[in-house]
């Protein structure tokens, strides 16, 4: 909790994405395209969290040297290696400065029977870190403000609740008043029972015959979950197509996210496996809405509604098949 506090409150990144986004809106009357915006803003916090280092403004002038290094994704394993070398070789250092990253707890990790994880081993863990939870964040980010754009009335009662909340504290947010928005909270939840990032989760083998509900599925057969089939399964959800995040106030739709207790929805999967980064997801998602919303009234450009069609990316993330286009004026 106090690294991504230092992360995100102390690294400037509360603001910085902020600045770019309006400066985009100077240049455009008003109109912005958020979706790089958000994947670099979301990018640099996974490195800053990975690594302890922030990720040069001026890199963001140069997205040519991002799609080669895309293109050159299979290599990426062996990139982090110079920045793991260098926080081994300061791991002192870095005591001192109060920073302790993921790579400096994987380095510093001490093996069941003695030894520690090979250099190859820490950075193959720190390739996972900087791309596993960045692009369905940055996916979940933009629905949430698909849907809020194309809901003005849900981002009003939103903004009321953060003006609420925040006021004490002369309309800074910090962490601990995220926990005091229960509606901001149901916003992030219904953007992913609606729009799950993630449509189905890693493949399963069953083990031996077996009968379910008629169906007798036999040994060695594949089977998936469906997760955006369980958040729109009239069953379960009363009106499941329609975008309410009321439906998660009040305890009117208790929800368990680990599938611990019940199945409703896990957009991070469930059980045993269940993604380690939720917390994080949750919050970084949490956090940047806040923001944005605090910062912006967020607007449909005027003859071009927001499209919510879907389309799947890199055979795994279910995106906005035309990336979202609004209108943003600043609060005053």
């Amino acid at each position: 909790m106090a690294l991504r506090s230092a992360v995100l409150f102390g690294g400037g990144f509360g603001t910085q994405y902020l600045k770019w986004l309006k400066n985009e809106a100077h240049e455009a009357e008003d109109v912005v395209q958020p979706l790089e915006t958000f994947g670099h803003v979301l990018f640099s916090l996974a490195l800053s969290m990975c690594f302890g280092v922030k990720l040069d403004d001026e890199a963001y002038l140069f997205p040519q040297r991002w799609k080669e290094m895309l293109a050159i994704r299979t290599r990426l394993v062996t990139n982090p290696i110079p920045m793991v070398q260098t926080r081994a070789h300061k791991m002192e250092e870095n005591k001192k400065d109060g920073i302790f990253s993921y790579a400096d707890s994987l380095l510093s990790l001490d093996l069941p029977g003695g030894g520690k994880l090979k250099e190859s081993e820490v950075t193959t863990l720190c390739y996972e870190f900087l791309t596993a939870g960045v692009s369905t964040v940055v996916s979940s980010l933009q629905w949430a403000m698909a849907n809020l754009v194309k809901y003005p009335d849900v981002q009003a009662k939103l903004f009321e609740e953060i003006e609420r909340v925040t006021q004490k504290n002369g309309g800074v947010i910090n962490e601990e008043d995220l926990k005091k928005m229960p509606y901001l909270k149901a916003v992030i939840l219904e953007t992913l029972r609606r729009h799950p990032p993630i449509h189905t989760l890693l493949p399963h083998r069953v083990s031996e015959d077996i009968s379910l509900e008629g169906y007798t599925i036999p040994k060695n057969t594949y089977v998936n979950f469906m997760l955006v089939s369980m958040g729109l399964d009239g069953k379960v959800w009363q009106d499941p197509l329609e975008f309410k995040a009321e439906r998660f106030m009040g305890g009117r739709e208790s929800v368990d996210l680990t599938g611990t207790r019940e199945i409703k929805m896990i957009p991070f999967g469930a059980g045993r496996r269940v993604c380690p980064g939720m917390g994080l997801g949750m919050f970084h998602l949490e956090y940047m809405v806040a923001h944005l919303i605090k910062e912006f009234e967020w607007k449909a450009v005027a003859g071009d509604e927001v499209d919510m069609a879907e389309s799947m990316e890199m055979d795994i993330d279910y995106v906005m098949k035309k990336p979202l286009q609004a209108c943003i004026v600043p609060r005053k």
